[in-house]
């Protein structure tokens, strides 16, 4: 399919899980009903808390949300990226950031773990650990399916080119970014972060975001796509809801054939570690 719609559900997830599941169920299947092939939702999509609430929330593959976003792809034969959510870690005290696609089948195609974790010491000597509760992901992950090569990504990712240009290299030409990106940074720096990965990389980049305030942050929502040329196709308003993007991978062969970044790389002077695998493991 090369055209085809694609959501991103903007969201103000908060501590009751089941009513947080319960908006996305209703938001999925109204993007459905308007259209779209590809469904994403945003980081920590179904439920914020601290990290002990978040470790007593977190589920393992058969949990409420796997089953849930599972059930709705195959209920309205649509792809559907679940955001992320807390997957438990047997015998660990901390838990993985986790996305999963799943196929109009309701099958995971892909399953990628955040890789990139918010450690960070503030001048004022204030520090924030996001690796005491949170592991790393160590797989670069792309999925093949009739929508084109999606990539992965979450938050904090958006911050590491090396990231988007390993998953170009692998292919990618979407590449979702599920968020929870604070309103502090994302006033000035999310837009020019996203739409620098779409330009660099000449890929589409989705990026359905959180939005208010919750349990850890206020988050600065402003969930959009961009286009390989780095121009903003669709964004959200100042309220959770779904907002649609038109793919275009025609398109998008037409801007990679233009510029040729990708293959006017400078490989043998610099490289970058790719390992060729095509998803994470299921």
């Amino acid at each position: 399919m090369r055209k085809y719609l694609a959501a991103m559900i903007q969201m103000n997830t908060g501590r009751d899980r089941e009513e947080n599941l319960e908006y996305a169920r209703a938001r999925v299947e109204e993007a459905a009903q308007m259209g779209a092939k590809l469904i994403c939702l945003p980081e920590t999509m179904s439920f914020i808390g601290d990290a002990a609430e978040t470790l007593e929330h977190a589920e393992d593959k058969n949990g409420p949300s796997f089953r849930m976003i599972s059930g709705l792809a195959k209920k309205y034969g649509v792809y559907v990226h679940g955001g992320s959510w807390a997957e438990r870690i047997p015998g660990e005290p901390r838990v993985y950031n986790t996305s999963y696609l799943f196929s109009p089948a309701g099958t995971p195609l892909a399953k990628y773990r955040k890789m990139h974790l918010f450690d960070i010491t503030m001048p004022d000597g204030g520090a924030a650990r996001e690796s005491e509760h949170v592991a790393p992901g160590r797989e670069v992950v792309t999925a093949h399916t009739e929508l084109g090569v999606l990539g992965f990504a979450i938050c904090y990712d958006l911050r590491f080119p090396e990231l988007f240009r390993l998953l170009a290299l692998r292919g990618a030409q979407v590449i979702l970014v599920p968020a929870c990106f604070t309103l502090q940074t994302g006033k000035d720096h999310w837009e020019p972060l996203l739409r620098a990965r779409a330009i660099e990389n000449e890929c589409y980049v989705i990026a359905p975001d959180q939005i208010g305030k919750n349990a850890g942050m206020t988050a600065f929502g402003g969930s959009m796509a961009v286009d390989p040329w780095g121009t903003v196709i669709a964004r959200a308003g100042e309220a959770p809801g779904v907002t649609l993007a038109q793919i275009d991978l025609d398109y998008l062969d037409r801007v990679r054939s233009r510029m040729q970044t990708l293959s006017n790389r400078r490989e043998d002077v610099y490289a970058l570690r790719l390992n060729r695998g095509e998803a994470g493991k299921i």
